[in-house]
């Protein structure tokens, strides 16, 4: 078996490379603190983050998607339990990402908050 090793792969096409036709990279993602003033501790894919209210925040792409036709995940820095608790990613936009974070059925900022997006490209 041969081993290939780069810094860095590029499309002949231009985008994400693929293998057996999957991208091989998230089309963006975040790490950031959501409480007090919003923190970025970095990014790749996100322009910047909207505070809209305790537990809230739109995470803005640096480009827009082409279509809402991407799975987004978002996880929290938060003892989660299956009573009502959980990071939750409940709208998707070509240009944003909505997560809204419960804890014991109270929305609740989060010093560690995890956003990642696949797909989506054109």
């Amino acid at each position: 078996m041969s081993t290939v090793k780069a810094n860095d792969l590029t499309n002949v096409t231009g985008g994400i490379p693929t293998v057996k036709s999957q991208q091989l990279i998230p089309t963006a993602w975040v790490n950031f603190d959501g409480t007090g003033t919003i923190t970025v501790r970095y990014s790749e894919g996100f322009s910047s983050i909207t505070d809209y209210g305790t537990g809230q925040y739109r995470v803005n792409f640096t480009n827009s998607m082409p279509n809402t036709n991407y799975a987004a995940v978002a996880s929290g820095g938060a003892e989660v339990s299956w009573n009502g608790t959980g990071t939750h990613v409940p709208l998707l936009n070509t240009s944003w990402v909505q997560i809204y974070h419960v804890e014991a059925n109270s929305a609740t900022d989060l010093t560690n908050v995890y956003v990642i997006v696949m797909g989506g490209q054109a």
